[in-house]
């Protein structure tokens, strides 16, 4: 919880600076209002496809994203329904001129949140004891 209000506080700061993200900054707000994430990352990768032939003209810097979501909305849902889920609060973002052109999701539960991060501890785990045992 701490390090989301710390990497909140920071992307604001650097939003408020120099950085103009109206659409991060839509997106942040209508995700945190509907959803109540415990997690929430939002990644702007459209640097990474500014040279398709799709962005061709396009003057917006923000179109391509990768977002990460942990909330307790998703309880109980299939992966398409919480995709839809995400879809209808940024309906107008993805319609408007310049907008969303690609939006990737990873959606889970806090209760996956956290199994997620058990197995990749123990995966971790693994390689130091493996490298133990081979010494």
């Amino acid at each position: 919880m701490l390090r989301r209000s710390v990497l909140s506080l920071a992307r604001r700061q650097l939003s408020r600076m120099a950085l103009q993200t109206p659409m991060e900054d839509a997106m942040r707000t209508k995700i945190t209002e509907a959803l109540k994430p415990s997690t929430l990352e939002i990644h702007n990768d459209s640097h990474l496809h500014s040279h398709h032939k799709a962005m061709a003209g396009s003057t917006s810097q923000e179109t391509h994203f990768r977002v990460v979501i942990t909330s307790e909305a998703f309880k109980s849902k299939m992966q398409p329904a919480r995709h839809r889920m995400v879809y209808a609060l940024l309906k107008e973002e993805m319609a408007r001129e310049g907008g969303i052109h690609a939006l990737q999701l990873r959606t889970r539960t806090l209760e996956e949140e956290q199994k997620q991060a058990e197995r990749e501890a123990a995966g971790k785990g693994e390689g130091v004891d493996a490298k133990v045992d081979v010494a």
